[in-house]
């Protein structure tokens, strides 16, 4: 669980309307966090990015690794940074990494509070029409994290597992919910996760008319 890459990019413009984006990540060696995500870094539609719940994304190296398999001719695209996230680390996926996990990393504390969800722009960066849908479908979303104490992160930093509140609601898990593949009983703890954005908590109560 060793960070391997870190992200992050000023405003640009993608697809044929030029859309503002911040999905054009550069690599870099060191940054400061703050309750924001990381300072310097732009994301451009704060409806879906950004914002104290979505201050950092990470992506899987493995999803990388599956979107080559599918689509073998994005072998040159399909690299850590490409989907714009802001962290890659090893060994850390979908199904290991839970809902409200709080992790140091160099000197910031940071909370797991939510998947993210995939959109066009994906499609656009890779000019790959079905690759939104494939990561949507397949649950390759990775996921957004909360800064809970701002500091300094590198390159070479581990993740430091503090505190695992709902060791049985993974992010794999809580898209199985969000997607409506998902028991009653798994419904019930992924909408009660302790630490899940509170966006997410209120659409998934209004969606399985939970309490």
């Amino acid at each position: 669980m060793k960070i391997i890459g870190l992200y992050a990019g000023k405003l640009n413009h993608i697809g044929e309307k030029r859309s503002a984006t911040g999905i054009y990540k550069q690599s870099v060696n060191q940054v400061t966090v703050d309750e924001l995500g990381i300072q310097g870094d732009i994301q451009a539609d704060k409806r879906f990015h950004g914002g104290p719940e979505k201050a950092l994304h990470q992506y899987a190296l493995r999803s990388y690794e599956k979107i080559i398999k599918r689509y073998p001719l994005l072998h040159r695209k399909a690299k850590p940074g490409m989907i714009g996230e802001n962290i890659s680390a090893q060994d850390m996926n979908e199904h290991n990494v839970c809902i409200g996990d709080i992790y140091n990393l160099g000197t910031a504390i940071l909370q797991v509070s939510s998947p993210r969800i995939p959109c066009w722009k994906i499609d656009a960066r890779f000019n790959q029409p079905d690759l939104n849908r494939f990561i949507s479908e397949q649950r390759l979303n990775g996921w957004y994290y909360r800064v809970l104490q701002g500091g300094d992160i590198a390159i070479q930093d581990e993740f430091q597992l503090q505190q695992r509140p709902n060791p049985h609601i993974t992010v794999d898990t809580m898209l199985k919910v969000i997607h409506g593949l998902a028991d009653d009983p798994t419904i019930e703890l992924a909408t009660h996760a302790v630490g899940l954005d509170p966006q997410w908590q209120s659409r998934l109560q209004n969606k399985y008319h939970l309490a």
